[in-house]
């Protein structure tokens, strides 16, 4: 009997597994037969998309190819990267300073592309970084990293990078609220004396380059995702708040009191307005801006002093404070700019509040009390609708652009679909684990991609091979152009993946830069043709003006070195075409090794330490001589008579 019980419930458990595969087929789920072939890239191939996601606490961006899920590139942002030697290389040493000094590392959260008319524009990608408060923009025509400003007055930089319908401003807000200007004070006088910072940094329309424009001063409340108005809320920014108790310990439990904390929405336009009528303070705020001068091809770090900054309390008409449940996260625009959608990580339900009844309830003053001389707006009236029972711990929206919004849910380990308007649910799709973020292609903007939807997640437990302890975090693809949502593939990511950007590549790729023209190079240090090689000296500083190309260096030997000189390698690549970079390491260099693109030039200092003979050699495989591509240095004695020469090509 027992025997016959334990086939019976093999048998029946057979039958389920077989009537889920077939379910599956007959619907393309997650084991149909094709699922594979539809994120499949053949070789030589391109991808559709571009994915751009952040690495969290790698302080670096990631770029993957969708639907492949290859990675392509990590670009270094926020922290050294030896591959490319940026943060090592004397160039882009500069990036990586803040007013507390050069800082080698950091934890990068949100990417967001620039825009244009509400839709992304293939310019720039810009992304914050969240322990020392930095707002970077990436070129992406070169894929690298153009420019960092850091934001005073501003503590855990996580709730930016966020992009305004014309990339008017990158505006970001502070996660911690602190004493401004900082001073010595008690921290349990936290409640009505910290305060939150948000920064406004202008972008120009021509070049990128960054200003910070103004700082709003807001109540001491703490400030995370935000997404810009767009069509008729163009000129408003929305922010989640959370901890409106103004806590200071056990933030789990005591900023998690209130039944209701709010969305700010901000009326950048009127802050506009303050500013030019001078309606402003001028705040002593030290902080560092850095510049990457692609003719130049070296970086500069300049320190600025202060920063206009308007007290939100004081203007009526600029800030207004929209109830919503409970501890929100995420704040998001659909593309028509009509709702904004608060997803509170302790609500089971999400509130869409309507732009046009937001309008009406500020119009006729409908307010529920103020939060520091701020509105509160009577939460009925600006309600249009819930999302009711949609799953647990609702965090992050994007769009399809065909009248669906897409949640992820980290509690319950989902993303669900449901109809904007209606605001019924429509299906819904497992995630493994954790899911924090999502991205849809333009999902942010007002012509999203509703093609694919990759899940960002926390953790993978058996997804993939184990590591030890440490595994790697992942990100699922998404099959969303149909009625349900499909798992195609996921895809191990570098860091964790905290949060992504995608844009069609077709955007981008007309825009690459193939390589550095050497007649544009106007790095100080740049030779343009081997004869112009040369070493000089000035006392203990020996400069060596270096050329590489297919398959060797000039100069290739080098006499004259002694220990204690602080010598200095320029090397410029004289390649002009596309990507063939070489690489040069020097034994006993306390530094990365270059990597020099094609017409570029890079620097990297060495201290001989020895006498002897010392080789280098290239570290980037260009030709079958690559081998050969080597050379020697010879280090005497402090104070010998041995002459500084040196030979090209054995010469």
């Amino acid at each position: 009997m027992k025997i016959m019980t334990t086939l019976g419930f093999s048998a029946l458990l057979l039958f389920a597994i077989s009537c889920g595969q077939s379910n599956s087929n007959d619907n393309g789920g997650a084991l149909g037969g094709n699922l594979a072939d539809r994120s499949y890239v053949a070789p030589g191939e391109h991808d559709e998309f571009y994915g751009f996601i952040s690495g969290g606490f790698s302080g670096q961006l990631a770029v993957y190819g969708l639907p492949s899920g290859r990675l392509f590139k990590v670009i270094p942002v926020y922290s050294v990267d030896a591959e490319k030697a940026y943060g090592f290389n004397e160039e882009t040493k500069p990036m990586l300073n803040t007013s507390f000094g050069e800082i080698p590392w950091d934890d990068s959260h949100h990417p967001d592309l620039s825009q244009t008319n509400g839709e992304i524009d293939g310019r720039w990608c810009f992304i914050n970084a969240n322990n020392t408060p930095r707002i970077a923009r990436i070129s992406l025509s070169t894929f690298e990293t153009e420019e960092i400003i850091e934001l005073p007055n501003s503590a855990g930089n996580h709730s930016s990078s966020f992009v305004t319908e014309n990339t008017e401003y990158i505006v970001a807000g502070t996660r911690f609220s602190v004493p401004i200007p900082q001073r010595d004070m008690p921290i349990d006088e936290y409640k009505g004396n910290f305060k939150g910072a948000i920064s406004f940094i202008k972008v120009d329309q021509e070049s990128g380059r960054f200003d910070l424009s103004f700082q709003l001063k807001m109540p001491g409340f703490d400030y995370d995702l935000a997404h810009p108005g767009r069509g008729p809320s163009h000129g408003w920014m929305f922010f989640s708040t959370y901890n409106t108790e103004e806590s200071n310990t056990l933030m789990e439990v005591n900023a998690s009191q209130n039944d209701k904390d709010y969305i700010a929405a901000i009326n950048w336009k009127k802050a506009e307005e303050l500013i030019a009528n001078g309606d402003f303070e001028t705040v002593p705020s030290e902080y560092a801006h850095n510049v990457w001068d692609e003719s130049t091809q070296m970086a500069t770090s300049t320190i600025k002093k202060e920063v206009k900054m308007i007290d939100a309390s004081k203007y009526p008409g600029l800030v207004y404070f929209l109830p919503t449940p409970k501890s929100p996260h995420g704040c998001d625009v659909d593309p028509t700019g009509e709702y904004i959608i608060g997803s509170g990580k302790l609500s089971a339900s999400m509130t869409a509040h309507s732009f046009t009844k937001m309008i009406d309830a500020i119009e006729n003053e409908k307010f529920d009390g103020d939060a520091y001389g701020i509105p509160i707006l009577n939460y009925d009236d600006v309600v249009a609708g819930v999302v009711k029972q949609a799953g647990l711990g609702p965090l992050h929206t994007e769009f399809d652009g065909r009248g669906n919004g897409y949640t992820t849910f980290f509690i319950s380990s989902e993303v669900v679909k449901w109809k904007v308007g209606t605001w019924e649910v429509l299906d819904r799709a497992p995630t493994y684990y954790s899911v924090g973020h999502l991205m849809i292609p333009g999902g942010n903007s007002q012509k999203p991609y509703g093609k694919y939807l990759v899940a960002l997640n926390k953790i993978t437990k058996d997804r993939y091979l184990p590591t030890g302890p440490e595994l790697a975090q992942s990100a699922q693809l998404y099959d969303i152009s149909g009625d349900k949502m499909e798992l195609l593939l996921d895809f191990p990511t570098v860091g964790e993946p905290h949060y992504a950007a995608g844009a069609p590549a077709d955007l981008i790729k007309p825009n690459q830069m193939k390589l550095y023209q050497l007649e544009e190079n106007n790095h100080p240090y740049a030779v343009k043709s081997e004869k112009d090689t040369k070493v000089t000296r000035n006392g203990n500083e020996v400069h060596i003006y270096m050329t590489t190309i297919r398959s060797h260096f000039a100069p290739d030997n080098i006499e004259g070195i002694q220990v204690g000189d602080e010598v200095f390698w320029h090397v410029t690549n004289l390649e002009q075409d596309y990507d063939v970079p070489h690489g040069i390491s020097m034994i006993g260099a306390q530094t990365s090794e270059l990597l020099i693109m094609p017409g570029q030039t890079e620097t990297f200092k060495w201290f001989p330490k020895r006498v002897g003979v010392w080789p280098f050699y290239c570290t980037d495989f260009c030709s079958a001589l690559h081998q050969e591509m080597q050379g020697y240095i010879r280090v005497s004695p402090k104070g010998s008579s041995v002459p500084l020469k040196w030979s090209l090509d054995g010469e």
